[in-house]
């Protein structure tokens, strides 16, 4: 039977060949696991992904949440799918045993999670944000805030959603205009309009606890005058029992393109005056605070958009292998029988980019949740101090790089289909109508291009940079031991080497106040250093296939001469690519920067 969430000997090889899993054994917190309980854990993951969640993908996007009096209503497969995500561990998969989690590593919680945001991204968002909520109010909230609002998320009662987005203010926070009274008795009275919020609504859990961003009227201007507030959709009684509905409309849902299956809700807060909110933390610092589930969020949103690349790959995979049409090029005979079209050089490159784009970007969102346990569970200070160095610099990465070209493999994958690939009757269209999403929410390409080059590069004079080409260099010089491996290495150095001095040379404009001309083409920037991180990552794991196959399994050689032909095509064939952006860079182009309004 053909797989068609993941492969599941990828994630083996990614989880014990690739990233180690089983050495996080060894530390203190993940010693009561083992790969036995990882792999139960997996299983079961997959087991309810398949029967609860892939079930109603289709029905999900054909019968979209529908506004009927004031509320939002969804098909009602989406519940008990939470439900069973819920009792099976999933929501608190990394919280302490006493706490009633799993306490399993984030690339383990990480890699589980991947089965349900393949089968489901629509469903399995209302978990995502619940389980970023959760970890926000732990983070930051009050005893008393935990006892009474994450206490029942973790028990699985209430859902959460981040509050940010408002109609006159996308990514520029700075301007949002949602006000927060402080009222008598510590609470506050919140006021303002917030768009766009997934999970805004809905009729599955008791309760939502909207995390709010909002302004005090002594708020200083700017993002330094932004203070956060959890807003629940019915009050909280001291017994934990529910009271009153809190003062916040369902303004209306918004019609998607893809990603249907997920409320977009329009919020009013405040229409009465009798908006209630609790503080989180100190006042006019909620950015600061709220970046914990932005930063979270962008990292899913990354590997959401890798998974629905990747169920994308694995269908138009097994239709190329069942459907037969034309013969090969030499064959002159029209009375032979057909072949496979996987036969057809062109289907086996738009695969082969497919297989390079979504499994080298899967093996980077595993990477990234890794580096997360390393800034948790490291035996010093300054060993998870730099591990969180590198999670930040890679964050923009991990969020973007998938979401732009994991979206392009969903777009081979409807050519490899043909016309078939266009029509509703067969899912990749669905699956590039849901990716397409990921490069807007969560900060946009552009967005993440800035903060990559006007901040993420030289931060803490540049050590995380600095350390990420000692890990690239030193993936490098371990390659030279395989001979086979030199044509794949020497176009990552090559790359890398121009885009070190490329940096260096925008960082000298910013730090020169040439701002606007140093940041003008950041989006090839990003494009560039991520297919350096890419590339990166496929040396990793061709090194790792080399070393499979000459010790591994003779059954499984086709795999690791399939993860060697991959490798080879992304630092062949995109990695040399990247030289005509730097090209454009090192000569700071202004086409973009200088073109006026007027001119359009």
């Amino acid at each position: 039977m053909s797989e068609t969430l993941l492969s599941s000997r990828n994630l083996a090889f990614e989880l014990y060949e690739v990233l180690d899993a089983e050495a996080l054994t060894q530390r203190e917190r993940f010693a009561d696991h083992n790969r036995e309980t990882f792999d139960a854990a997996i299983a079961t993951a997959r087991g309810i992904a398949e029967e609860l969640f892939a079930p109603h993908n289709r029905k999900n996007d054909e019968h979209e949440p529908q506004y009927v009096d004031g509320a939002a209503e969804l098909i009602p497969e989406v519940a008990p799918a939470l439900k069973a995500f819920h009792e099976a561990g999933f929501l608190n998969a990394t919280r302490d045993f006493e706490h009633g989690g799993m306490q399993l590593p984030n690339l383990l919680s990480q890699a589980c999670f991947a089965h349900f945001q393949s089968a489901n991204c629509a469903t399995s968002s209302y978990s995502m944000l619940t389980m970023g909520v959760a970890n926000l109010i732990e983070a930051f909230g009050s005893d008393e805030q935990k006892q009474r609002f994450l206490q029942p998320i973790i028990d699985g009662r209430f859902f959460g959603t981040m509050a940010l987005t408002e109609p006159h203010a996308g990514s520029s926070l700075s301007d949002i205009r949602t006000k927060a009274e402080p009222h008598a008795d510590g609470s506050y009275r919140l006021k303002g309009n917030k768009i766009f919020i997934s999970g805004g609504d809905q009729p599955i859990s008791e309760n939502i606890v909207h995390m709010v961003l909002a302004k005090l009227p002594d708020a200083p201007p700017g993002v330094k005058g932004i203070s956060l507030f959890i807003v629940p959709k019915y009050h909280v009684n001291d017994d934990g029992s529910l009271g009153a509905r809190n003062d916040v409309t369902l303004a209306g849902l918004f019609h998607k393109m893809g990603w249907r299956g997920t409320t977009s809700t329009a919020l009013n807060f405040g229409d009465n005056g009798e908006c209630v909110g609790y503080l989180v933390g100190k006042p006019h610092a909620g950015l600061s605070y709220m970046f914990q589930m932005m930063n979270e969020a962008r990292i899913g949103v990354g590997m959401g958009a890798i998974m629905l690349g990747y169920a994308g790959y694995l269908y138009s995979l097994d239709y190329a292998r069942n459907r037969p049409q034309g013969r090969h090029a030499d064959g002159k005979d029209p009375s032979s029988p057909q072949i496979s079209i996987v036969e057809h050089a062109d289907v086996r490159r738009m695969l082969l980019t497919q297989k390079a784009y979504v499994e080298g970007a899967f093996d980077l969102g595993l990477y990234a949740a890794r580096l997360f346990d390393d800034t948790q569970t490291l035996g010093t200070e300054e060993e998870r101090r730099k591990a969180l160095e590198l999670l930040d610099l890679l964050t923009p990465i991990v969020k973007s790089w998938p979401s732009e070209f994991c979206l392009k493999a969903n777009e081979l994958a409807i050519q490899i289909l043909g016309g078939h690939g266009y029509t509703r009757e067969y899912p990749v269209e669905q699956y590039y109508r849901d990716n397409r999403l990921n490069p807007i929410h969560e900060g946009t390409h552009g967005i993440q291009s800035l903060d990559l080059l006007g901040r993420k590069v030289s931060m803490n004079g540049g050590a995380a940079l600095k350390q990420l080409m000692g890990l690239i260099q030193g993936t490098c010089q371990r390659a030279t031991q395989h001979e086979s491996l030199n044509a794949l290495r020497q176009p990552l150095e090559q790359l890398v080497n121009r885009l070190g001095s490329v940096t260096l040379a925008l960082l000298g404009d910013l730090m020169a106040g040439k701002v606007n001309q140093g940041l003008a083409n950041s989006a090839l920037y990003l494009k560039v250093f991520g297919h350096a991180v890419i590339g990166w990552r496929w040396l990793e794991q061709a090194i790792r296939a080399e070393e499979g196959l000459a010790s591994g399994n003779p059954a499984d050689a086709d795999f690791y001469k399939g993860k060697l032909q991959a490798a080879r095509y992304f630092l062949t064939w995109e990695v040399p690519s990247c030289h005509h952006e730097l090209a454009i860079l090192e000569a700071r182009d202004d086409t973009c920067l200088g073109m006026q309004d007027g001119w359009f």
